[in-house]
C-alpha cells in the first residue's frame, strides 16, 4: 500500500477560524469509506502477491508447485490486477495527508509521521526476519547488518535490500513527506498546495528526460502523479470543486493511465485497459468523498479496516507467501489463500492493538517533551 497506506486515520478535517483563504472550511464527519477503501486496496495487494503473479525471475515467486493461473484460474485473474491496490494508496495517502496536516506545524507533522510509520514498522522488520530464520528456503535471509539498517527505514537511500520487498512504498512514502513538509512549514492554504501539485507536477514531467539523478529522485516521476491526485481531492473536499482541481485531477489521470501502462509491461500480468478501469472506477469514488456524497456512510466498523491497513501490508508478503510454500500441500489451494489472509488480519489487529497504539504513545510523549525542554540559557 503507502503504502502505502501509512497515512493517518482520515478523521474529520480541524474546524479553523474562516479566513479569506479558507472559505469553504467547516466540519464533516469523519470518512469512514476511505477506512474501507484502504482496507480493500491493502487486501487486493496481499491476492496479488498470493495468487496474481506468475513470474517466475523474481525469487521467492515460486511458493506454489504450479502456476496459480493453473491452480485458481478464476481468482488468478482477479489477483492479477491486485498490484493497483499500491497506486490506490498514494492517491489516498495524498488525501488524508493534506487533511491531517491542515494547522499543524512541522514539529507536530514530524511526530505524527514517526508515531505512525515507525512501531509496526519495527515490528514487520523484525517478525519478517524471525519468519525466515524458523523457515529458510523461499527468501534469502538478510545478513544483521543490513537487517539494523532496516529498521531506520532508510535502507533504499543506503543501497541496502528490504527485509520484504513490499518496504519499497515507504521510500516513496517518505520523499512525498519531505517534499509536503516545505508546504507545512509555509502554512497550509489553497493557494500554496495548489502553487505545490503544479510544481511537483511540472518537476515530475522534466526529470525523465532532464538526465538529473537529483531530480528524478526528488520529483518521483512514477509516483507523483498519484499523490497529486490525492491532494487536488482533498482541496475538493474542504474547499469545493473548481475548474483548476478539475484540470489537476484530470492532468493526474492522463499521466496516471501512461504509469500504469508501464506496471502492466512489469508485471507481466493483467491488461492496461483493465488497470485503467478500476484507477477511473477509484478516483470516481474519491470524488464523490470529496464532495460530501459518501457523508452517509458512517459505518463505524469501518474505522477498525483503516487500523489493520499499514500492518497487513508490511507483514504479509515473504511471511505469507512462505506459509504457502510450507503449506500448498496440506490443504485445497482456495482454502489454504483464505486461511492465510485471515490469519495476518487476525495478526494485523494484534499488531495495531498491542505493539501500535502502546508504542506510539510512548513515543509522543518523548517526542513531544525533547521539543518542548528549554534550550541551554533559557529558562
Amino acid at each position: 500500500m503507502s503504502g502505502v497506506a501509512v497515512a493517518e486515520r482520515p478523521g474529520p478535517p480541524p474546524a479553523p477560524a474562516r479566513t479569506p483563504q479558507d472559505p469553504a472550511a467547516r466540519t464533516r464527519p469523519r470518512l469512514y469509506l476511505v477506512d474501507g477503501i484502504r482496507l480493500l486496496a491493502a487486501l487486493l495487494v496481499v491476492a496479488h502477491h498470493f495468487a496474481g503473479t506468475r513470474r517466475a525471475d523474481r525469487p521467492g515467486n515460486a511458493i506454489w508447485d504450479r502456476p496459480v493461473s493453473d491452480i485458481m484460474p478464476t481468482v488468478f485473474r482477479v489477483a492479477s490486477f491486485g498490484w493497483i491496490g499500491v497506486e490506490i494508496f498514494f492517491v489516498i495517502s495524498g488525501f488524508v495527508i493534506c487533511m491531517s496536516c491542515w494547522g499543524r506545524t512541522p514539529r507536530q507533522f514530524f511526530v505524527s509521521r514517526v508515531t505512525r510509520l515507525y512501531p509496526a514498522y519495527w515490528f514487520a522488520v523484525l517478525f519478517t526476519t524471525g519468519v525466515l530464520v524458523a523457515l529458510p528456503g523461499v527468501w534469502e535471509r538478510l545478513p544483521l547488518r543490513e537487517v539494523l539498517v532496516n529498521l531506520t527505514m532508510l535502507q533504499s537511500g543506503s543501497r541496502v535490500p528490504h527485509v520484504d520487498a513490499v518496504y519499497w512504498t515507504l521510500w516513496s512514502e517518505l520523499r512525498f513527506y519531505l517534499l509536503f513538509l516545505v508546504v507545512v512549514a509555509m502554512g497550509l492554504t489553497y493557494r500554496r498546495v495548489v502553487a505545490f501539485a503544479c510544481l511537483w507536477g511540472a518537476a515530475a514531467m522534466l526529470a525523465p528526460v532532464a538526465g538529473l539523478p537529483l531530480l528524478t529522485l526528488v520529483a518521483q516521476p512514477d509516483g507523483a502523479w498519484y499523490f497529486i491526485a490525492g491532494l487536488a481531492l482533498y482541496l475538493m473536499h474542504r474547499f469545493g470543486q473548481d475548474l483548476l482541481l478539475w484540470g489537476i485531477l484530470g492532468m493526474s489521470w492522463l499521466m496516471a493511465q501512461h504509469e500504469l501502462a508501464e506496471r502492466v509491461a512489469y508485471e507481466g500480468v493483467s491488461s492496461w485497459r483493465g488497470a485503467v478501469l478500476i484507477y477511473t472506477v477509484f478516483l470516481l469514488v474519491m470524488v464523490a468523498v470529496a464532495l460530501g456524497r459518501a457523508d452517509r456512510f458512517q459505518w463505524r466498523r469501518l474505522a477498525t479496516a483503516g487500523c489493520l491497513t499499514y500492518p497487513l501490508y508490511l507483514l504479509h508478503y515473504v511471511a505469507g507467501t512462505t506459509l504457502i510454500n510450507r503449506l500448498r500441500d496440506t490443504m485445497d489451494a482456495r482454502l489454504l489463500l483464505v486461511l492465510v489472509t485471515a490469519g495476518f488480519l487476525l495478526l494485523a489487529w494484534l499488531v495495531h492493538r498491542y505493539v501500535e497504539r502502546p508504542v506510539s504513545r510512548v513515543l509522543k510523549r518523548g517526542l513531544d517533551r525533547a521539543f518542548t525542554r528549554p534550550r541551554a540559557g533559557t529558562s
